[in-house]
């Protein structure tokens, strides 16, 4: 293993990125200023969707409830939270924090808007209900 400078993130022997196995080992690669804000965030999320588990997906740290709720990283200078808000009233509430194609970007230097996100998690625990009610609802039909 190799330290990537600047992180505590380290490279496989083939030079990749070593993929975490869980959020712990994920958070604890970050840099230690970083580190603080993401076990925040973990904690807002399992607040507002207490029934999701977690789970690493494209690196990242993820929840899932009846799919996927919502994946978050940390970056250079910004906290990324994935997917877009799809939920139009939601959409302008998060329009400050539009990053490209839609995702979240949250910026380092500037407070992490927890509420915000509490928010949007409640909002994707409710989508994928509907979603998972309708797939039943027409295999049933």
């Amino acid at each position: 293993m190799v330290r990537i400078p600047g992180t505590q993130q380290r490279l496989s022997v083939t030079g990749e990125p070593k993929t975490p196995a869980t959020i712990d080992e994920y958070i604890a690669l970050q840099p230690r200023e970083v580190q603080a804000i993401l076990r925040r965030i973990r904690t807002t999320i399992r607040k507002a969707a207490p029934d999701a588990t977690e789970a690493i997906s494209y690196r990242m740290p993820s929840f899932v409830l009846n799919g996927h709720l919502v994946y978050f990283g940390a970056f250079k200078n910004h906290i990324g939270l994935y997917p877009p808000v799809r939920d139009e009233a939601l959409r302008r509430e998060t329009s400050g924090y539009e990053g490209e194609k839609g995702n979240l970007r949250f910026p380092l230097d500037e407070p992490i808007p927890y509420e915000l996100i509490a928010k949007i998690v409640k909002v994707r625990v409710q989508e994928n209900n509907k979603r998972l009610e309708a797939r039943r609802k027409s295999r049933a039909g």
